[in-house]
């Protein structure tokens, strides 16, 4: 499993970012906060983009984005070429999109699950490995740059 991971989320994602962060931290998982800190209405980009960014720059391999429904912080995300994020609602994908895209932002939305499912989907993320292959000559054709 991942030993560090990054974790932001939107006002309407903090609580479950909380939950999730709580419960990677008994897991072990280092994890590192770049917001919201509050309940205050906020814009999800400002988010996504900070945790992209880190990831491009290789400050942190994974992350997690919560927001009301993980689409909005996925698009931010997916504008830097290296992320591949995505939005998993249940486990089984969450584990495809690593095994076999090398996705490395998991984006969930927290009024569409709840915060069991949404533990289960990312401990299936952060449990999977890429599986590279036939599948890596296909993550290299995505970038279009």
């Amino acid at each position: 499993m991942t030993k560090q991971i990054g974790i932001a989320s939107d006002h309407a994602g903090l609580e479950l970012k909380l939950a999730l962060a709580k419960e990677l931290d008994k897991q072990g998982v280092i994890v590192r906060d770049f917001g919201t800190s509050t309940s205050d209405s906020c814009d999800y980009p400002d988010f996504a983009h900070a945790v992209a960014q880190a990831v491009e720059g290789r400050e942190i391999e994974r992350a997690i984005l919560v927001c009301g429904t993980g689409v909005g912080m996925s698009i931010a995300a997916n504008r830097h070429t290296a992320v591949r994020a995505v939005v998993c609602s249940e486990p089984l994908s969450a584990k495809m999109a690593r095994q076999h895209n090398d996705a490395n932002v998991l984006c969930i939305g927290a009024r569409v699950v709840g915060t069991g499912t949404a533990i289960d989907i990312v401990n299936a993320f952060l449990t999977a490995a890429f599986e590279g292959g036939r599948h890596a000559v296909r993550v290299a054709k995505i970038n279009l740059t």
